[in-house]
């Protein structure tokens, strides 16, 4: 398969050659050898290393960088996987940032009354090529953060999609994917922020003040 440039570039938002996004890609990978050990460390340093958090919510353009990401330690799904697209490219794999609208029918009513629906647009994932196949990883979700929720952790041995459930562990109605927006070779920042700021005017004004949320302690209860 030929390799596109533009999959192995540092840009704006995957901006991996950061001292801190340097670092976080050394101290995961660890010895790895092969292309697929180091995507597979690597998912799993920036799914369980850095926090989920929806209550970090904010459009400024430096919150999607990775840098930012990595010096934050939490972060919502879309930095996230902005953060594990950098640190793959920094190690020579070809990763493309993904975006999808999904239905999660497990959040919490805090949550529901800040965004004001079910549906989360934008919803980021990373598609990543190995050997000579594209597949896609989901890192947004903490392992600590899948317990609270009774959520089966998102695995990831780089042979396989990963993707969020339909289904808790259990069998109640957890994520359902509802619109595909593509793959990019960056964020496309100004699209994600107008349909933001068009479908989530009240998440909007409430990150515009001072967003605030513990949606760990929230994910104790389901719902509550």
């Amino acid at each position: 398969m030929n390799v596109d440039r533009k999959w192995l570039a540092p840009t704006r938002f995957l901006n991996f050659e950061h001292p801190s996004v340097q670092d976080f890609v050394h101290a995961a990978i660890n010895g790895a050898d092969t292309p697929r050990e180091k995507a597979v460390r690597l998912y799993y340093a920036v799914r369980d290393g850095i926090r989920y958090d929806p209550y970090r919510f904010r459009m400024e353009p430096e919150v999607f960088e990775a840098s930012t990401t990595v010096r934050e330690q939490a972060a919502y799904c879309v930095p996230k996987a902005l953060l594990y697209a950098a640190c793959l490219r920094a190690v020579g794999i070809p990763a493309r940032p993904g975006f999808a609208d999904v239905r999660n029918h497990l959040t919490t009513r805090r949550l529901l009354e800040v965004t004001g629906t079910d549906i989360f647009s934008w919803h980021g994932y990373v598609a990543v090529l190995l050997d000579n196949r594209w597949v896609k990883a989901t890192p947004a979700f903490n392992i600590e953060m899948c317990r609270r929720f009774n959520v089966l952790p998102l695995e990831f041995d780089g042979t396989a999609d990963s993707l969020m459930h339909p289904y808790n562990a259990l069998q109640q109605r957890h994520m359902e994917y509802v619109k595909q927006h593509g793959e990019f070779d960056d964020l496309p920042y100004e699209q994600l922020k107008e349909e933001m700021f068009r479908d989530y005017p009240q998440l909007i004004a409430a990150s515009q003040g001072k967003l605030q949320g513990d949606f760990e302690h929230e994910a104790i209860h389901t719902g509550s």
